[in-house]
């Protein structure tokens, strides 16, 4: 029987473990700056944005010039400028969501920013940024419209807004702009969330005063459930205690549940 020797097999050193070191996240500022800067890259935002000044120009103009010069105030300007920002700023609320799905950015931006809470921050904040610089531009032109008609006819300009009065204004444009933002997630689709919000704004308001023209209940307790019958008496003045009780449950029910509801859907929604 032949013996056969076995080299022994030499010891083999481990294999070192690589490790990749872990990139920090995104600043949340970087988030804002960039989610903002896209607001204004594409030519439909570009011109939306614009449409802002040149509304608030053109309504000015033509409250100047149709106008009963002796009785213009600076009231009659902001009420002039607040029919378009009304159905100006609720869109950017709205194409601030949509544009990722329209564009099909959604893919990219939730890349390179996993965690999509973080995003959507980002644009809310946004949003809500450009509807309060975006009233106070409005309020500046309304304000040159109001000193220019004080120049022609050399009457004393009248100045009766008062702090409290814009903020009510800012904070009845706000809450549209928010609902244009629910809308936004609930559809991920702009003209859905377009559509969506004109019915809210415009279909329904005709429905229930049809309807509290029917039913005395309803007449009584319209306020209780429809958001534009208390949202809109913010652009008029002071609201009563019931009233601000009533435009904080519409809210809840027509903002805050919607948006509660789309941001479950974003966060959880496979993106293609």
């Amino acid at each position: 029987m032949t013996a056969t020797t076995v080299d022994a097999v030499p010891d083999v050193a481990p294999t070192a473990t690589r490790t990749r070191p872990v990139p920090a996240p995104t600043p949340f500022r970087r988030v804002l700056r960039v989610e903002l800067r896209k607001m204004f890259d594409t030519r439909s935002g570009f011109w939306l944005m614009a449409s802002i000044v040149i509304t608030s120009v053109i309504a000015t103009a033509l409250t100047v010039i149709l106008g009963n010069r002796d009785t213009l105030d600076f009231e009659d300007f902001a009420a002039a400028i607040g029919s378009p920002m009304s159905i100006v700023l609720p869109i950017i609320g709205v194409l601030a969501v949509t544009s990722e799905w329209s564009q099909r950015t959604a893919l990219t931006t939730f890349t390179l920013v996993p965690h999509r809470s973080r995003v959507l921050s980002a644009k809310v904040l946004n949003t809500l940024a450009i509807g309060l610089v975006s009233m106070v531009i409005a309020l500046g032109v309304g304000a040159l419209g109001n000193l220019l008609t004080a120049m022609i006819t050399g009457n004393d300009a009248v100045w009766n807004i008062s702090a409290g009065t814009f903020a009510q204004i800012v904070l009845a444009n706000e809450l549209g702009m928010l609902l244009g933002f629910a809308l936004g997630l609930l559809f991920r689709n702009s003209p859905a969330a377009i559509v969506g919000y004109f019915v809210v704004i415009l279909v329904l308001p005709t429905l229930s005063g049809a309807l509290a023209s029917a039913q005395d209940w309803w007449a009584d307790n319209a306020g209780w459930f429809d958001l534009n019958q208390t949202r809109f008496l913010l652009f008029d003045g002071g609201l009563s205690g019931q009233e601000w009780a009533q435009l904080g449950l519409t809210s809840v029910l027509w903002i805050a549940l919607p948006l509660l509801l789309g941001l479950r859907l974003v966060l959880r929604s496979e993106v293609k």
